[in-house]
């Protein structure tokens, strides 16, 4: 019995056919175009606290008695802040420090210095430059400052306003390139922050006058909030 061979066709498989269902997938499987575009978002607020940090360094002929003196700078400071409206919970010890002093190649010390730093959180301005004064005039020539810092304590509405803007300028970006390429925006299929919180001290503001006291300048900050949106297109 002779077998006969297959029927040839020429206009491709059937309908439904293997080859038919192949290509039918992989034209849906094409990329969609996306746009992947940065977006920053910038307020200005004014701090509204000051942090302080401050030392007593003392000199003493034994570590006792050196000891016994910058306790004593300690206490007073501490003491003048409390008066002057400071919380005893936003006054904080931060380094104690207590070395030898040599003289020349003597190996036995001459005498011992101490070093104690506390942390005081200042809340509020208007009053914080008395608040330094006191300070140092309590502990006299055994203090030194170290380090103060402006800080906005509640951001929650700036930086609300920050991600608002962000938002915003990264979607004018968008729509600029998916113009220029002739194609419709589509819809946000990622947003990632990069950068929550930044903070730039600018050096400008009203500085507290009140006499007897550290002259303090609020000045303002900068808040910016950076994302990185990616849109179809």
């Amino acid at each position: 019995m002779a077998l006969k061979s297959p029927a040839r066709t020429t206009g491709g498989s059937p309908a439904g056919g293997p080859q038919a269902t192949a290509a039918t997938l992989t034209a849906s499987a094409q990329p969609a175009g996306r746009i992947t575009v940065t977006g920053n978002g910038t307020v200005t607020g004014v701090p509204n606290q000051l942090t302080l940090s401050l030392a007593v360094q003392v000199n003493g002929s034994s570590v006792t008695s050196a000891l016994s003196q910058a306790n004593h700078a300690v206490r007073a400071v501490t003491a003048a802040l409390t008066r002057r409206g400071v919380a005893a919970a936003d006054i904080q010890t931060s380094d104690l420090n207590i070395s030898p002093n040599y003289q020349g190649n003597n190996p036995v010390p001459v005498s011992y210095g101490v070093s104690e730093s506390l942390t005081a959180t200042l809340n509020q301005l208007g009053t914080a430059g008395a608040q330094i004064q006191a300070a140092v005039r309590a502990g006299g020539n055994a203090v030194s400052i170290n380090d103060v810092s402006l800080n906005i304590t509640n951001t929650g509405k700036l930086m609300a306003a920050a991600r608002a803007r962000a938002v915003a300028d990264a979607r004018a970006q968008a729509s600029q390139f998916a113009a220029a390429l002739g194609e419709p925006l589509g819809q946000v299929i990622s947003l990632t922050p990069v950068q929550q919180q930044t903070v730039y001290p600018e050096v400008f503001g009203a500085a507290n006058k009140a006499a007897g006291s550290v002259p303090i300048s609020a000045g303002t900050q900068q808040l910016t909030v950076s994302i990185t949106v990616v849109y179809a297109a």
